[in-house]
């Protein structure tokens, strides 16, 4: 089984917002596979349980906040005795334009608070993350954290939607056991 996770805040006034990309994608996921999220209360997250084939995949939604993440995954992590190489995080990452995506094994939290928080509840930076980029503030007068709970413009939803439809299929091929250094060359 496969567990992935999109960071987020939980509530409408941050729906749609820049900082909730990882939710956006994660549904859009859950919708094509047609499952349900469920919540979880014991592991603070909306959670949902399907299949690609043969294949089980846990989609989560942290219901912790941004900066609280790791209180869910961790938890999840052990709940299912899931190894560190069976997780996906799905983040948002200002330092990249909009709508590029990464895959990365490990690195620093560069940042992120829902990263440093996973980091610190797993003990290690090397877990697999789809980094989405959300641009950086176009004026520096423009405060980051107004940035991020910001909503996409028009234009750059339709960014947006573009990577997500190759996000879902990134997701799809995790979840069907292709390795990550095949994935990253696939798709970087």
């Amino acid at each position: 089984m496969k567990m992935i996770v999109g960071l987020g805040n939980i509530g409408k006034e941050y729906d749609q917002t820049r900082h909730n990309v990882g939710f956006m994608t994660i549904d859009a996921f859950a919708q094509e596979l047609g499952i349900k999220f469920k919540q979880d209360g014991p592991h603070h997250a909306f959670v949902a349980e399907g299949w690609i084939g043969t294949d089980k995949v846990l989609l989560v939604k942290p219901t912790t906040y941004m900066n609280l993440s790791g209180e869910a995954v961790a938890p999840l992590m052990s709940y299912y005795n899931l190894a560190i190489e069976d997780i996906l995080i799905i983040q948002d990452d200002m330092d990249m334009e909009l709508g590029r995506l990464r895959l990365r094994t490990k690195g620093s939290a560069g940042g992120h608070n829902g990263i440093k928080s996973i980091i610190s509840q797993l003990g290690t930076q090397s877990f697999n993350r789809l980094k989405f980029g959300i641009a950086h503030p176009k004026h520096e007068k423009q405060a980051v954290i107004n940035f991020v709970l910001g909503k996409f413009n028009k234009d750059d939803s339709i960014t947006v939607d573009q990577s997500i439809e190759v996000a879902k299929k990134m997701m799809q091929d995790f979840v069907q056991g292709q390795p990550m250094d095949q994935l990253m060359n696939q798709y970087n």
